[in-house]
């Protein structure tokens, strides 16, 4: 009896001895990890979003708003999975049973994490959804940021749009901290300025019971509002630009002449930044990118193309540099020039003898078929070159085109053939290999009326003190004159192809530029849209102290002289109806 009794003893003391080895083991070895698990399944994590920075035109009118939106999401660990759960959730949130399930299914970033089922919901639905969260564990409504985009479609390639984080940007490091629900910037100034503009993210620490319920707010972490930008953008010249545009396929470009602003930056057709803010719908985004105009494109600076007579402006300079030619020297014009081939002007009857001036004037290809005969082609692109042809101008926007800018050496490292003189006439009148962007001829005519300074286009407004030319380009003050003088006879002048840019409200210089799509001599008229001729007219203002130079660019538009042209006189005039304004408010 008595062993039996010992027995027993020593069974118990085992049995206790387990017992508390497997409580010191759990309380003392082990006691902070699962302290820890208790903590995270009582406390959760949630983030505040920041409010986005405003974007404001030069005159501080906000671009942009933000609007509060509505996100309904769920805490999947507290959510019931039983098939009434889920059907009566589906049936409140108006979403198929089935496409829940498989949201649930997900694997989430982290353990309760809030899993969005439903983005962007109306007020209303909101109020459901509250009344209604006893019943459903987990369930939560945020408050998320959205934007308003208050001039609609315009400048929508400059401010570009907002979107939700995707599934790479998640795995990239510029965007690790983030909250999975925030939107950032996918395009334009929004993407390019998006670390400044979304802020820091605050976060909120919460107490909950069993059922995903608030108890307490145990701390909270304020956000951190994303910094405000100032454009360089006149939102009044921009509007007026696209209002030009409507219809038309193309791009206006207005530049500060002596500091580089750029004042107006448009491209036809545009598009609604707004339908990207929470999510383009499908349907909408195969119409924009199936679209033959492509509305997305930016032909402001993403576009390059021959600038046709415009260029006439950097072969004169070259010429007159050079010392091939100088004011008084003159060339007959008959129509067309024989040089291997016929070499034709755009006036059938010719223009007869022809100075500098009349050449720039009345556009006489002739005049500068005979100047490339004498100049070389590797020189005329250094010039190009100097005026910031041939490379990107640095704007701050994504995807500028570089332009070509052709040289022996381009033609033999690219076509592996030699550079032929015959090349070269068709060069100097701007067309052949070489092309350029609207935001770089809109450059050029800067460079040129303002004394030689080159200075590099900028969408964001910068201190003075930090607004420097990239350099002086090589121009005798005595040849400016003589260019500045001809390129308000465009306009001035009775034979002037640029007479239908003529204001009476302030002196216009500038040129005309048609480029050629297709050959032969087929009227326009004949010819299919998509083989028409574009465009081109760069300008100048007021002719005396030019403040403003713009380029207008209209894709198989006709001629510059009739389709181009009176939309500069548009764009000047309206920039100068509000250099009136103000000035007659600062001097009352």
């Amino acid at each position: 009896m008595e062993k039996r009794i010992t027995i027993a003893l020593y069974i118990v003391m085992l049995i206790s001895a387990v017992l508390i080895f497997r409580l010191w083991h759990l309380q003392i070895l082990k006691g902070n990890e699962y302290k820890n698990i208790d903590e995270h399944n009582r406390l959760r994590v949630l983030s505040i979003l920041p409010p986005r920075g405003i974007i404001y035109d030069r005159d501080n009118t906000p671009l942009v708003k933000n609007i509060p939106s509505f996100d309904i999401s769920v805490v999947k660990e507290d959510l019931p999975k039983d098939p009434e759960t889920l059907s009566a959730l589906a049936a409140l949130l108006g979403i198929k049973q089935d496409r829940i399930s498989a949201m649930l299914d997900t694997k989430p970033v982290k353990p309760f994490e809030p899993l969005t089922l439903k983005e962007n919901v109306a007020f209303e639905e909101v109020a459901r959804v509250e009344a209604r969260k006893i019943d459903f564990p987990g369930l939560q409504v945020h408050v998320v940021g959205g934007r308003e985009y208050i001039y609609g479609h315009s400048a929508s390639h400059v401010l570009g749009y907002l979107g939700s984080l995707t599934a790479r940007q998640m795995r990239m490091p510029e965007y690790s901290g983030i909250p999975p629900e925030s939107v950032i910037g996918q395009y334009g100034i929004e993407k390019v300025y998006d670390r400044e503009l979304r802020g820091v993210a605050g976060k909120k620490v919460i107490e909950v019971d069993a059922m995903g319920r608030i108890i307490k707010v145990v701390r909270i972490q304020r956000p951190i509002k994303g910094r405000d930008i100032r454009l360089t953008i006149d939102v009044d010249l921009q509007v007026e630009a696209e209002k030009s545009l409507r219809g038309k396929v193309g791009a206006v470009v207005a530049l500060a002449t002596e500091t580089g602003e750029v004042l107006a930056l448009a491209s036809s057709p545009t598009f609604d930044p707004n339908l990207f803010v929470r999510g383009i719908r499908a349907k909408e985004w195969k119409k924009l990118v199936r679209d033959p105009r492509k509305p997305m494109l930016n032909r402001a600076f993403q576009s390059q193309y021959p600038p046709g007579s415009t260029f006439k402006i950097i072969t004169s300079i070259a010429a007159l540099e050079e010392g091939l030619i100088s004011g008084n020297t003159s060339y007959y014009c008959n129509g067309s020039l024989y040089f291997g081939r016929v070499f034709r002007c755009w006036k059938e009857a010719g223009h007869g003898n022809v100075r500098l001036h009349k050449a720039l004037v009345e556009s006489c290809d002739v005049y500068f078929y005979e100047v490339a005969k004498g100049l070389d082609i590797d020189i005329l692109a250094q010039y190009s070159f100097s005026y910031g042809l041939g490379r990107p101008t640095g704007i701050e926007l994504e995807g500028e085109a570089r332009g070509i800018v052709p040289t022996s050496g381009w033609k033999r490292d690219t076509r592996k053939e030699k550079w032929y003189t015959g090349e070269t006439l068709n060069t100097v009148i701007g067309q052949g290999y070489l092309s350029a962007t609207p935001l770089q001829m809109a450059r050029v005519m800067a460079t040129v009326v303002n004394g030689g300074h080159l200075y590099k286009p900028y969408l964001v407004m910068q201190p003075e003190s930090d607004v420097k030319p990239e350099g002086r380009v090589r121009i005798k003050q005595k040849n400016i004159r003589l260019i500045k003088k001809a390129l308000s006879g465009v306009v001035k002048e009775k034979h002037g192809t640029g007479r239908l840019a003529d204001s009476e409200i302030v002196s216009i210089g500038g040129k005309t530029g048609t480029t050629q799509v297709v050959g032969g001599m087929t009227k326009e008229k004949e010819l299919p849209v998509k083989f028409r001729d574009h465009a081109w007219f760069i300008a100048f203002a007021p002719a005396d102290i030019p403040r403003i130079a713009v380029a207008v660019f209209v894709e198989h538009g006709g001629h510059g002289s009739t389709d181009a042209a009176p939309i500069a006189k548009k764009i000047i005039e309206s920039y100068y109806k509000q250099e009136f304004k103000s000035d007659t408010k600062g001097d009352s």
